[in-house]
């Protein structure tokens, strides 16, 4: 068996909030291990699963854990955000329920080697497609002091982002930054004492933020949300868990502006754009996991889950 072991977030949530039919189409953008694909096919008869990675470690695991369902199962190794695409390809002009999981799976945070941990030393990476051009060692070492600051300060909300964008720039100039550990060092070095007493890593915020421009996760998340409305059949449903307050932002409003339709100012007496609604919210809040699967998972705790249904 694969060694990609992830436990799926709010999985009885997602698959009770896709309505899954067994003659249905489904598509899992962010396959991972399969928790959550395995669970919609073995729902399905004559339905088909599609499932999307970016990562071919990935792909190689679900297509161990799908084999019992492998009739009707396609895997494509790509970028959720090319939903056109992979459909097209498939031949599959709509669906009736879209998954996407925007965490990172364990397996990639966990795997040294790979450059995601602040807390093994491995060459600077993070890409979770190992064909992307784009490293951490790109950005840490030639990206400006004013973008790094916007990274870590925008995308890992860390305060002290100008003294360690500062800090990097004055350690690359000599040489190169080349692992994991020599960035936590830097780190480290910019901050005050009373921050490097804190509870959480000090590098954790900064390590979140390089691998979200890394993988160019939020551009992924705004492009596909139009996409991902557009291919839906009637009543298809589209479930999206976020794990980062950025990303719920873009699906949040994304979702809404679906569901109200119309952009015209309220001043307008009539409709003038033409715009419908798309969709028809299931849960106006965000779904949260409960304290079971928190003790089980601390890493569900920044989990959401927003759901919307096709008109």
């Amino acid at each position: 068996m694969t060694d990609f072991h992830h436990v799926s977030v709010l999985l009885e949530e997602s698959i009770n909030a896709l309505n899954i039919r067994p003659d249905g189409i489904y598509l899992d953008g962010t396959l991972g291990g399969a928790g959550h694909s395995s669970r919609i096919a073995a729902r399905l008869t004559t339905g088909t699963l599609i499932g999307v990675d970016r990562d071919p470690k990935a792909l190689a695991a679900a297509a161990e854990r799908l084999a019992p369902w492998a009739d009707r199962v396609k895997l494509v190794h790509s970028n959720f955000r090319e939903l056109d695409a992979i459909l097209d390809g498939l031949g599959i002009p709509a669906v009736d329920g879209i998954l996407l999981d925007l965490g990172v799976s364990s397996p990639q945070l966990d795997e040294a080697a790979r450059g995601f941990s602040y807390m093994a030393d491995a060459p600077l990476d993070m890409r979770m497609d190992p064909s992307d051009s784009l490293t951490a060692y790109d950005i840490v070492n030639t990206w400006s002091q004013e973008d790094l600051r916007h990274i870590l300060f925008t995308y890992g909300e860390e305060r002290y982002a100008p003294l360690i964008a500062a800090a990097i720039v004055r350690q690359r100039e000599p040489a190169p930054i080349e692992t994991t550990l020599e960035l936590v060092d830097v780190i480290r070095s910019a901050m005050p004492q009373k921050a490097l007493r804190e509870k959480q890593h000090p590098a954790k915020r900064s390590f979140q933020a390089i691998r979200i421009a890394v993988n160019d996760e939020l551009g992924a998340v705004d492009s596909v949300m139009g996409r991902a409305i557009d291919r839906l059949n009637p009543e298809g449903r589209l479930a999206i868990i976020t794990f980062h307050s950025l990303e719920d932002r873009i699906v949040k409003n994304a979702m809404a502006e679906a569901v109200r339709g119309c952009t015209c100012p309220p001043e307008f007496p009539i409709c003038v754009c033409g715009k419908k609604p798309k969709l028809k919210l299931i849960s106006r809040k965000p779904i949260t996991a409960g304290e079971e699967e928190l003790a089980a998972n601390p890493r569900a705790r920044s989990a959401k889950l927003r759901v919307a249904e096709r008109l």
